[in-house]
């Protein structure tokens, strides 16, 4: 099973986890100067290369990915938004069955090697992620300064060019209205709090993602003990908060139900109104209102009501957006009656 369809740890409240690294090839140029035989050349040498790095990672050239495959991958998190918008020409990716391991090539930098899982476990992604880095760098040369370490276009990525990020489910906090008061303390940290696909708009489904600002000065270690140590504290104020809800329980309960009952008997739903449907009914799951459902049910809703793994799931292009909401909402009652 794919990770992002599994249980982790906290998975009330953490949704995932990811840890990222920034490395670029010594001997091309940085991503702003090169040119398109240089964007070529380093695709080429690390297709090359792919074999000997092991981890199952296949090579897979963006050109030869249609449009919806690469949105279902946008929308799982697997590659940025960017990645797919600015790449149609020279971008690649390595990445093996389960998803769980991806390397973008001729992104911001060169080389962004990801590792992924369900539920909070920053620490086994460290450890993963430093022994592919470690591998990786065997068979490549990277930009390395003794001074500043690792070096990147991005100034923020120098040094030990980590970024890691959480994405959590925080409807209890904005229900009873305190999701700004906790995300500025997040942010006055030194994290970074965006939306689900790293952005800067307001959350979707009340999913946020919270990340390390700085790398340079610190090492690897003390970036996950960083951001490990701030979500555990968001984590406790969702569950406070959801505490809180559940003293008004015939309010809550009422929410939840309706959420359930338009989502399984709609006829229509557009992507919007499903995020929102969905959050509530994701609390209720893991409140023990909802008891017709389980986890492994929700995530599967989460992710094939997303146009492109929704279309990816029926097996067929769906131009018109007025279909893709009837299909939506066949492919929930589908998924309910599983």
């Amino acid at each position: 099973m794919n990770w992002y369809l599994q249980n982790g740890k906290d998975s009330d409240v953490v949704i995932s986890s990811r840890v990222r690294l920034a490395r670029n090839i010594q001997k091309y140029p940085f991503e702003p100067k090169c040119t398109g035989a240089d964007f070529e050349k380093i695709v080429n040498d690390i297709k090359e290369i792919t074999p000997s790095l092991g981890y199952g990672l296949k090579f897979i050239d963006l050109k030869n990915l249609d449009d919806v495959t690469k949105l279902s991958l946008v929308e799982k998190n697997i590659v940025s938004p960017d990645f797919i918008t600015n790449n149609k020409s020279h971008g690649a990716i390595l990445i093996n069955d389960e998803e769980n391991i991806c390397i973008m090539i001729n992104d911001e930098d060169h080389i962004k090697l990801q590792v992924f899982c369900s539920g909070l476990d920053l620490e086994n992604l460290k450890n993963l992620i430093v022994e592919i880095d470690e591998k990786l760098g065997e068979l490549v040369t990277y930009s390395y300064s003794k001074q500043f370490g690792f070096l990147t276009v991005s100034p923020t990525n120098v040094g030990t060019g980590m970024k890691a990020s959480v994405m959590v489910h925080l409807p209890a906090l904005t229900y009873t209205g305190n999701i700004s008061k906790v995300l500025h303390i997040v942010n006055n940290f030194g994290m970074n709090v965006r939306g689900m696909y790293g952005d800067a708009v307001q959350s979707q489904g009340d999913i946020y993602q919270i990340s390390n600002n700085q790398t340079l000065g610190l090492t690897e270690d003390e970036i996950i003990k960083n951001i490990t140590t701030i979500v555990d504290k968001v984590i406790e104020q969702e569950r406070l908060a959801r505490k809180y809800l559940t003293k008004n329980a015939l309010e809550l309960e009422d929410k939840v139900y309706r959420s359930f009952g338009i989502l399984s008997n709609a006829k229509r739903l557009t992507a919007d109104e499903c995020k929102r449907l969905l959050s509530d009914v994701k609390l209720g799951t893991d409140l023990g209102i909802i008891t017709e459902l389980d986890d492994s049910k929700v995530k599967k809703l989460s992710l094939y009501t997303k146009a492109g793994n929704l279309q990816k799931y029926v097996g067929k292009k769906l131009e018109n957006g007025y279909d893709r909401d009837i299909k939506r909402a066949e492919v929930v009652k589908q998924i309910l009656n599983s």
